[in-house]
């Protein structure tokens, strides 16, 4: 703050208080009641002056005392070359005789803070096989059971829990190449479950004119079991496993569980389904796909897949184009 120096209460002004306190015996409660500031400003501007004289009367800085470090240009530099050399903060801090928090804000501000980030991302490959039942695409996803309608209906979290009420299985079968898809709500996933819903989807897709040929899974324990294999084996599948920590590669079984249903996540819409009351009233309803209830709902009927896939006299030009209209 810049003021004349003969302001009131600058720093001649304040030497002038204190002054009056130490050579006249005023008592310094009755100066600060006369120049209209606090006992605590007086008594500061009193020590101020004891250590350091009417220079210390004047005005501070108001940044802090003590400054975060920083590394020069050189030191930068070097830090960057060495990250690049996938060292780690600590080799480099020493490295550079800086302190370790100094070197890590300020690799970090320049997008090294992080190992994975000095290689570039991974391009997205999507690949889609040829024919229809070349590739399917096993998942399961946990779904809550509910004894009422939840909030995202009613709009009220008070009145929509169901605590205790466990939890429920959703197992999806999606062809790759035309993404029909064959869904169960059932207890669990154990082998057995897993089991006998991969022998009921694959009957459903030969009752749809498609030969399934190989399957892909994650690498879940029911995936891996010897039951699993031998069914696959009888079946005619070839058993395919995604790579650990890999979903992408599982992706179209992955986003097909992750979308919300109209009965557990959103509000209904006027002319959409009517919204579950409960898990129980969801789970009756899986009685056939849900892909196959809404295209049924169009007049749509199913003599066999793999012909509405080579024919363009449904309007669609492709079985793809029709079924991406209802997912």
């Amino acid at each position: 703050m810049h003021t004349h120096p003969n302001a009131r209460w600058t720093p001649l002004g304040r030497e002038r208080l204190v002054r009056r306190h130490i050579d006249e015996r005023v008592p310094l409660a009755e100066l600060a009641d006369q120049a209209g500031i606090s006992f605590r400003t007086a008594y500061k501007w009193l020590a101020r002056f004891r250590s350091g004289g009417p220079a210390a009367l004047v005005d501070r800085r108001s940044v802090r005392r003590t400054q975060r470090r920083t590394l020069d240009p050189e030191q930068l530099q070097e830090a960057t070359a060495l990250r690049h050399e996938r060292c780690t903060m600590r080799r480099i801090a020493k490295a550079l005789a800086a302190p370790l928090s100094t070197t890590g804000r300020w690799l970090k501000s320049m997008g090294l803070g992080r190992l994975k980030n000095l290689q570039p991302k991974e391009a997205v490959r999507r690949y889609q096989w040829a024919q229809p039942g070349d590739m399917i695409h096993v998942d399961t996803k946990q779904l809550a059971r509910f004894e009422r309608v939840g909030h995202r209906i009613t709009g009220d979290r008070r009145l929509g829990c169901s605590p205790g009420a466990g939890y429920e299985k959703a197992h999806v079968a999606v062809d790759d190449a035309t993404r029909l898809a064959y869904v169960e709500v059932l207890p669990d996933e154990q082998q057995a479950t897993t089991v006998g819903f991969l022998v009921r989807a694959v009957s459903w897709f030969n009752s749809q004119g498609i030969a399934c040929r190989r399957v892909l899974s994650d690498n879940g324990s029911a995936y891996r079991s010897k039951q699993w294999r031998q069914a696959c084996s009888a079946l005619g599948l070839k058993v395919k496993r995604t790579r650990a920590y890999r979903p992408q590669t599982n992706g179209k079984a992955e986003r097909y569980g992750l979308r919300p249903t109209a009965s557990t996540s959103r509000p209904c819409r006027p002319n959409g389904p009517t919204p579950c009351r409960s898990s129980a009233q969801r789970s009756a309803r899986g009685g056939s796909p849900a892909i196959c209830r809404s295209i049924t709902a169009e007049g749509v009927t199913w003599p066999s897949a793999a012909a509405l896939l080579f024919s363009s006299s449904n309007g669609c030009g492709s079985l793809n184009d029709l079924v991406r209209k209802h997912i």
